[in-house]
């Protein structure tokens, strides 16, 4: 037997990762740049950045955990249902779940044993994965979610924020902007690598949109600062 390694199980904590990290990084690092832009006190600048993490960090744990809630509570009912129906109506259910294999290819009478060998294994999982589409390495995770981007987001805010507690004004907005674009650059990088996906398309990208925005709060720190 040989071993085979999947991405599949890794996709909902890399996704609140990523976004996490991503969020954390872009949105802290523009709001240090659009800041300085408009020539406050290096006080004001850090404090910007610290209330920034802090809210960041704050809302995406509580967005990520209401989003994916929304899903587990929608996966529990249709679950919750599949098990009622099962109850009432076994033999409808076979032949629901027979039908499945028929159309994916397999013969009427191999159909119908394999729907019966699986629904006396667990009858409700059987239907959960090939009837609802609900898989347990794709099952909603609220909890693990929240966490995950939250300290994703945290972990990205943190470099623009200690920056802004170390550098003095001036040479503040061209650091932040350098280290912001090369930690994108990696963060990309190791997500698509992880995910499978061409490297050097997911990190320009995301180094793309950072610098979009920090281009942005900058022309607005430059417009309307005092």
């Amino acid at each position: 037997m040989h071993r085979e390694i999947h991405r599949g199980g890794h996709v909902g904590w890399l996704r609140a990762a990523v976004l996490g990290a991503n969020d954390g990084l872009i949105s802290t690092s523009s709001l240090v740049v659009g800041v300085a832009a408009a020539e406050p006190s290096s006080a004001a600048v850090l404090l910007a950045a610290v209330a920034g993490m802090a809210a960041g960090t704050l809302s995406m744990a509580a967005g990520e955990y209401v989003s994916v809630s929304s899903q587990a509570d929608t996966e529990h009912a249709d679950l919750a249902r599949e098990r009622r129906e099962l109850a009432s109506s076994p033999a409808t259910e076979h032949a629901e779940l027979a039908g499945f294999y028929v159309a994916r290819g397999l013969a009427p009478e191999l159909a119908d044993q394999v729907a019966t060998q699986l629904m006396a294994h667990d009858a409700l999982a059987a239907h959960a994965r090939d009837e609802l589409g609900i898989h347990e390495t794709m099952r909603a995770r609220p909890i693990q979610a929240a966490l995950a981007s939250a300290a994703a987001f945290a972990a990205g805010a943190l470099p623009p924020t200690l920056l802004a507690a170390l550098l003095p004004g001036g040479a503040l907005a061209p650091a932040v902007v350098a280290l912001t674009l090369a930690l994108l650059l990696l963060l990309g990088g190791i997500a698509a690598r992880i995910g499978g996906a061409p490297v050097a398309r997911a990190a320009l990208r995301v180094a793309f949109w950072g610098a979009l925005a920090m281009a942005a709060t900058s022309l607005v720190g430059r417009l309307f600062g005092v």
